[in-house]
């Protein structure tokens, strides 16, 4: 879900090199132990009404914790296996970091370096606005917004941070060869402080070199016509099953040539691999049955080798493995991060099914036929065999990559439509999240009593926002992701549809599952109690698309990220296309503006005029009305209602973003086997940064 132009280096500040030393000696022993004469285990949480959600709030975010029910009640072979998935995911900490900004491996282990040699907890303002400032570093995966992709400033001074870095001894921090830390500070400053200096991590702004001006770290030293023609000299258009070229490596110039740099044992990113290897490979002789060992054996191959035919062979054993109650998302894996929408980013989801609540997400991919036969899509759109969706949710155990602290709340794989059309795909809600997320929701000011036009909506949101929200998801993932057919001949989205391929993609899943939430095949299949649940899932569409999300970027900026840009799209379409009837009506009330639904049928069908548009788009491959949808409706925002919604907001005192502290596994170890696998739930975001950046700091600074 991004340039810089820097010598590499090839070794890590002594501190980190002493810290990679120490991992390795506990991964060669095999994990880090707890004795299994160990008296006093960390406590785990077993009620309800003792669990704490919300542990921090700053700047625009809020770090909550989410539960794992059903741990304990695993396998002991479970839980060694889910302990060693686990320790893949955070194994690949870095290479986000590394992926999202040159620079920001350096940046983070200086950051970390000055909190590891400040903790007399300063109430000094420039130590609290620099603490502030790390923090949001650490839910970024580096100095630019997870969700804007804007570089955020630091409110500290300058010379506090060079007072700062000048206490920290020298062998601590990530100098250079022969560099000085005058010349380091001298370095530094500009790069963080600078607003011009690396400004946007993700541009989309049309008519601009989108690869040129982004400061992500997937290109360097190309432009935007040189990664295309790239690509387009390399890609076999006549593969009716393609790889997804380049969704692996770094493309850049070497001696006056474009070449890529892959991400594999042995190439970019090599020592982070190497050990995300290690710990999956100590996972294969513990998996739950034969389809998930050859899944794991696929996606280690594929790591040892780069290649995206094992790449694909790995995501179809993959999507094959539908009896393990475990399960992992491991690899580089969505695109958002790449405004070209080519290559991904790193991320892992480590976790079990959730029996009782995948019955609802199940009865909808049951019947994925006949949502596909009835939609509103062109008959030559539609797939005429929906196969292999499996659809579930899960309990989630740990994040890591771009999966973390800031998390998805649904997901959707395999990305590879060709893969989906013969084999099937996997869609999950993860349901610990969305938990954690609803009761993080009871606390602080409401928005919905802000934003809400009536009682009415009010109440009926309160009665069936959560289950409508959950619905949603499961449809956007399990239905929508896995309709509609590309025409024979077309190239895949990202080939045809380029910068806007993904807010497509997103807002025709989307506008599935808002078709299908008035349907009264939800309430005859038992998911949905009354079309009213279907109607506060569209009042709280509207509400959000063309209102609270603005409280997400500052005032005057245009919306770039894909989601928000979807939401947009799609409420903003629905709008004007509703004037006439009066389907969807702008009330001004007290000096505050809302929209209100008048006509939720109409609306319904506005939903699936819109759906068949975007499908049509995608199937096509029609690049100009992409544009033409994307930046008419999704992209400009009105910046008086902006400037309202702002300001309502900012009294209500809530953090629109949320990320998460990750729950810790530890190992009981008795004769060098694990006998069990204990999980605790941290409390101190900064603690779990510190640890995360000794404990899995494995890439040099610059890779």
């Amino acid at each position: 879900m991004l340039l810089g132009s820097c010598a590499k280096n090839t070794t890590t500040s002594q501190s980190s090199t002493a810290s990679n030393q120490q991992q390795e000696a506990s991964v060669e022993a095999g994990i880090e132990q707890v004795s299994v004469t160990q008296t006093s285990p960390p406590q785990v949480l077993k009620e309800e009404q003792d669990f704490q959600y919300v542990m921090d709030q700053f700047a625009d975010l809020r770090i909550l914790r989410y539960r794992v029910p059903g741990f304990e009640q695993l396998s002991t072979q479970q839980k060694e296996l889910l302990y060693y998935l686990y320790e893949a995911a955070l194994s690949g900490r870095d290479i986000i970091y590394d992926q999202n900004f040159k620079h920001n491996l350096r940046i983070r282990r200086t950051l970390d370096a000055i909190v590891e040699n400040k903790r007399d907890k300063s109430t000094s303002p420039d130590w609290e606005k620099f603490m502030v400032y790390t923090k949001r570093v650490w839910f970024s995966n580096g100095i630019h917004h997870h969700y804007s992709t804007s570089k955020f400033l630091p409110e500290f001074s300058k010379a506090f941070l060079a007072e700062s870095i000048k206490k920290v001894p020298a062998g601590q921090l990530p100098l250079q060869k022969g560099e000085s830390v005058d010349a380091f500070i001298a370095w530094i400053t500009p790069v963080l402080f600078d607003p011009n200096v690396a400004a946007k991590r993700v541009n989309q702004v049309a008519g601009q070199d989108l690869v040129a001006t982004s400061a992500g770290n997937y290109y360097e030293g190309v432009t935007t016509k040189e990664v295309e023609d790239y690509y387009a000299k390399i890609t076999d258009k006549k593969d009716p099953r393609p790889i997804s070229y380049g969704l692996n490596s770094k493309l850049m110039k070497e001696n006056g040539k474009v070449v890529e740099k892959v991400w594999k044992v042995g190439g970019m990113y090599d020592a982070a691999i190497k050990r995300i290897v290690f710990w999956l490979e100590k996972a294969i002789p513990v998996a739950e049955n034969e389809q998930q060992r050859l899944a794991l054996q696929k996606l280690v191959q594929y790591y040892k080798t780069g290649d995206l035919r094992t790449f694909d062979e790995y995501n179809i054993a993959w999507v094959k493995d539908v009896n393990s109650n475990t399960d992992v998302v491991n690899g580089f894996i969505e695109v958002y991060g790449d405004p070209l929408g080519i290559k991904a980013a790193y991320e892992s989801v480590v976790s079990f099914k959730d029996q009782e609540a995948t019955k609802r997400i199940k009865a909808i991919g049951d019947q994925a036929q006949w949502f596909e036969d009835n939609s509103p899509l062109l008959p030559q759109h539609k797939k005429k065999n929906v196969v292999g969706i499996t659809a579930k949710v899960i309990t989630t155990v740990v994040e890591g990559g771009d999966a973390a602290p800031a998390t998805p709340i649904g997901i959707n794989l395999p990305n590879a439509n060709w893969i989906r059309k013969e084999h099937g795909s996997k869609s999950v809600n993860l349901g610990n999240i969305v938990k954690a997320y609803n009761e993080a929701a009871n606390t602080g000011g409401s928005v919905l009593t802000e934003f809400a036009f009536s009682p009415e909506e009010i109440e009926r949101s309160k009665k069936y926002s959560s289950l409508a929200s959950d619905l949603h998801t499961d449809m956007h993932e399990v239905i929508g992701h896995a309709s509609g057919q590309i025409n024979p001949g077309v190239g895949t989205p990202k080939e045809t549809l380029k910068s806007y391929a993904s807010t497509i993609e997103e807002g025709r899943a989307d506008l599935v599952a808002l078709y299908y939430a008035m349907d009264p095949k939800l309430v005859e299949i038992g998911v949905m109690p009354s079309i009213d649940a279907g109607k506060a899932e569209y009042d709280g569409y509207i509400r959000g698309g063309l209102m609270t999300q603005l409280s997400r970027i500052e005032l005057g900026e245009t919306i770039e990220e894909a989601h928000m840009r979807n939401r947009q799209m799609v409420a903003a379409w629905a709008f004007e296309k509703g004037k006439k009837d009066n389907v969807i009506e702008r009330v001004t009330r007290n000096g505050k503006t809302y929209f209100k639904i008048n006509d939720y049928q109409k609306l319904r069908g506005l939903f699936g005029q819109l759906l068949r548009e975007t499908q049509r788009i995608t199937s096509e491959g029609d690049y100009n009305a992409a544009k033409n949808l994307v930046e008419t409706y999704g992209v400009k925002v009105d910046q008086t209602l902006h400037k309202e919604v702002l300001e309502r907001y900012s009294k209500l005192n809530i953090a629109p973003y949320a990320g998460f502290i990750q729950p810790k596994l530890t190992p009981v170890v008795k004769d060098g086997k694990i006998v069990d696998v204990l999980l605790t739930y941290p409390t101190n975001f900064t603690q779990q940064m510190l640890e995360y950046g000794d404990t899995y700091n494995f890439l040099p600074h610059y890779n």
